[in-house]
């Protein structure tokens, strides 16, 4: 017989045990299912420990940088200490028992297992079975997405989460993909010694950021010894004993010890019941409106609402869903200003649209552009100092709709630029507002300066 419940939340990444853990601690009762590990991707398998492998990359980085700027060093690269680190102080070798008690300890109750929907407010997981009186949260998150290179399915790739988990870097690697993952990845094996391929089908790096971000990080990543394949096709994919194999469209054949497969996510919806309340059990993501309803009694928060797939999306998400559930008050979804950082060396920061976005949207546009290393702080920095500040400006209201930020800082500047696109605070003041000297974000002003159709 099903038990009756306040909500059931099916999901717990870090958007569904938001939503979870703020009803119960709001005195709901509240079930929530989980298949895998509470928490989901971020604090196991992105980004927690992916930036504690950045960091320590970073440090060989500084360390290599020493020389004609204050004394010499010796680098002696050990992937030991970072394996070390994500194991024990990132993810408790991969137990999820410390969040698991967070939640419970505000009053929810857990079960582990693969939920579906049964109907308007039923869920079953693993035989038990639950009626949510308020009603039911998808939060099952994404997985990775395998590009359709024949030969693919039958090779042992790694995603990301085999990359997170390596307790040595590869002698080489086939990085394929050329965004965010894939390229912070690719410079992390690569300052550990790994000889590196980036391999991406589209005409630059980070295709969905400005051009001229993915450029510079091109020839950063170029002049690091990382080999950079833009507007390459893979064609077939194979693996033996000496390793894998990867064949693009003009017949050319890489090789390399491991495969590393980063190109892109899609939302968990397979296999949930999408069907038993109305929903095509085939769609790629899932429908929600500002307060994040996917249908009446049904609500939907993070990946795989295909909004954005961030941590910060979901954790925003969640707040408005719980907030909706408790009939709270609030304003609903804005996505005009999400932000969104790569971290690589430089960090790639980016928040609302870029120019052809802009563009395409109808827009009448005028950009301002600004290097960083003839900035004052970019100056004195000097080693290590590539960046970029790009500013998009509606020029029909003077306000900045899209911003991007790359820099030995750059997912921090974004900051400011996100605050003034969100915020919509006019062009013109933000040429007359004080900028601190000397600093990175003073770049800003530089762009501002420089903005022109």
């Amino acid at each position: 017989m099903a038990q009756d419940v306040d909500v059931v939340v099916i999901g717990m990444g870090v958007g569904g045990e938001h939503v979870a853990g703020r009803l119960a601690e709001a005195g709901l009762e509240v079930v929530a299912a989980e298949a895998e590990l509470v928490g989901g991707e971020c604090p196991y398998w992105a980004c927690i420990p992916s930036k504690m492998m950045i960091r320590a990359g970073d440090l060989l980085a500084e360390a290599r940088r020493v020389p004609g700027m204050a004394g010499d060093t010796q680098v002696a690269p050990d992937f030991a200490p970072v394996a070390d680190r994500i194991r024990d102080e990132a993810t408790s070798d991969w137990d999820d028992k410390i969040a698991v008690d967070r939640y419970t300890g505000k009053g929810g109750r857990f079960v582990r297992g693969r939920a579906r929907l049964a109907g308007p407010g039923k869920v079953e997981v693993d035989g038990q079975g639950f009626t949510a009186r308020r009603g039911v949260v998808l939060a099952t998150g994404s997985r990775p997405q395998a590009a359709p290179v024949p030969g693919l399915d039958q090779v042992p790739y790694w995603t990301n989460r085999d990359a997170i988990s390596a307790t040595r870097p590869p002698a080489s690697l086939l990085v394929l993909g050329g965004g965010a993952v894939g390229l912070e990845l690719a410079q992390v094996f690569t300052r550990f010694g790994s000889r590196v391929t980036v391999v991406e089908a589209s005409d630059r790096l980070l295709s969905k950021e400005e051009p001229e971000a993915g450029a510079l990080l091109a020839d950063v990543l170029g002049r690091a010894g990382v080999t950079v394949r833009t507007g390459a096709r893979a064609t077939e994919a194979r693996h033996g004993p000496d390793g894998f194999a990867l064949t693009l469209d003009g017949g050319e054949t890489l090789h390399a010890e491991q495969l590393l497969m980063a190109t892109g996510r899609r939302a968990n919806l397979s296999g949930l019941g999408l069907e038993t309340v109305g929903v095509d059990p085939e769609a790629r993501t899932l429908e929600v409106d500002e307060q994040l309803r996917a249908g009446p009694g049904l609500w939907g928060v993070g990946d795989v609402t295909g909004r954005a797939l961030f941590t910060h999306v979901a954790m925003y998400q969640a707040e408005i869903a719980a907030r909706a559930i408790l009939g709270e008050p609030g304003p609903g979804a804005d996505y005009r200003a999400v932000p969104r950082v790569t971290f690589t060396d430089p960090e790639v920061g980016g928040v609302g649209m870029t120019e052809a976005q802009a563009r395409e949207s109808g827009l009448r546009v005028r950009t301002g552009t600004a290097q960083v290393p003839s900035s004052s702080r970019g100056w004195i920095h000097k080693t290590g100092n590539e960046g970029l500040i790009k500013l998009v400006e509606d020029v029909d209201r003077g306000v900045l709709v899209g911003a991007t930020s790359v820099g030995p800082a750059g997912g921090e500047v974004l900051y400011g630029l996100q605050v003034a696109v969100q915020a919509e605070v006019p062009v013109d003041r933000l040429r007359h507002m004080m900028y601190a000297y000397p600093t990175f974000h003073r770049a800003v002003e530089s762009a501002l300066a420089d903005i022109r159709e």
